[in-house]
């Protein structure tokens, strides 16, 4: 993957970089694995908003990307092409099996339009292919990772993103994550081999306001720039620092830091936190 960068005609593009796409192999996306995708402007349910900033920007079709791969078990199935996504940062390959079903997989990197891919428990140890974690040698990089059996594939989705296998003693598998962390899971979970394509995405500079804007991201306004009504952060003559010793939402929690993790039941899966890693 390349980067491209623009000439410093106008402030605009004076910082801007893309992709040059030089993977992608195919325009147009497979017509029979669309659908349409709602979208709700950061809404809940209730029509509540719980994500800020969002709203607006280019409309896009959802391409059905099959995590799981399971009742595929044994097929052999050829890479058709290499396609972008405009709903996640990694590229994705159309799969066309050997019973003639297509398929979208999250595409690792260094696969090639006519490669042959297979889901199986104990399959060759090559990239793409799908394998359960009890049949991958320690030390091998991995992506599309099972939580759960069955569950399909949930860790390790975004572009350039792999965990390593570092250990197969005792009844389960323990991976390490790009954040350091060691989990445990279960050793009857699928696995792809290889490395998330797209690596360079996070080297991508979006250099103007419109550009967010086209991906439905709506403006910010910095706290400090608000009234004391509006913002802990608000209120002062000039510019004026927060005057509080920790940031804060504009609902008054803490933030930048705080610890929100409710779930402590799922400690009992992790080996070494990443606090500790780092």
């Amino acid at each position: 993957m390349g980067i491209r960068k623009f000439r410093p005609t106008t402030p605009g593009v004076r910082q801007m970089s893309i992709s040059t796409f030089e993977e992608i192999t195919k325009t147009w996306p497979e017509k029979s694995l669309l659908t349409n995708i709602k979208r709700h402007a950061g809404r809940n349910s209730r029509g509540k908003i719980t994500i800020r900033h969002r709203g607006s920007g280019a409309k896009r079709m959802y391409r059905m990307v099959d995590f799981n791969q399971t009742d595929k078990l044994g097929i052999e199935g050829k890479v058709a092409a290499i396609e972008y996504d405009p709903n996640r940062t990694a590229y994705i390959m159309l799969v066309i099996y050997r019973d003639g079903e297509k398929r979208y997989h999250i595409a690792p990197e260094g696969i090639k339009v006519g490669a042959s891919i297979m889901t199986k428990e104990k399959a060759k140890i090559k990239t793409g292919n799908r394998i359960t974690l009890k049949n991958i040698p320690v030390g091998y990089s991995i992506h599309n990772v099972e939580l759960c059996e069955k569950k399909g594939g949930k860790l390790a989705r975004t572009a350039g993103t792999s965990l390593k296998l570092v250990s197969l003693e005792g009844p389960y598998a323990q991976l390490q994550m790009p954040s350091g962390e060691i989990r445990m899971v279960s050793k009857g979970c699928f696995a792809s081999i290889g490395i998330v394509s797209n690596a360079e995405h996070n080297n991508i500079v979006i250099g103007k306001a419109g550009r967010s804007r086209h991906m439905g991201r709506r403006p910010e306004v910095r706290g400090k720039a608000m009234n004391p009504k509006d913002h802990p952060h608000g209120g002062g003559e000039g510019r004026t620092s927060i005057g509080l010793k920790h940031p804060k939402t504009p609902w008054g929690m803490p933030a930048l830091g705080f610890k929100t993790r409710k779930r402590k039941y799922t400690n009992k899966w992790i080996v070494r936190s990443r606090h500790l890693a780092k």
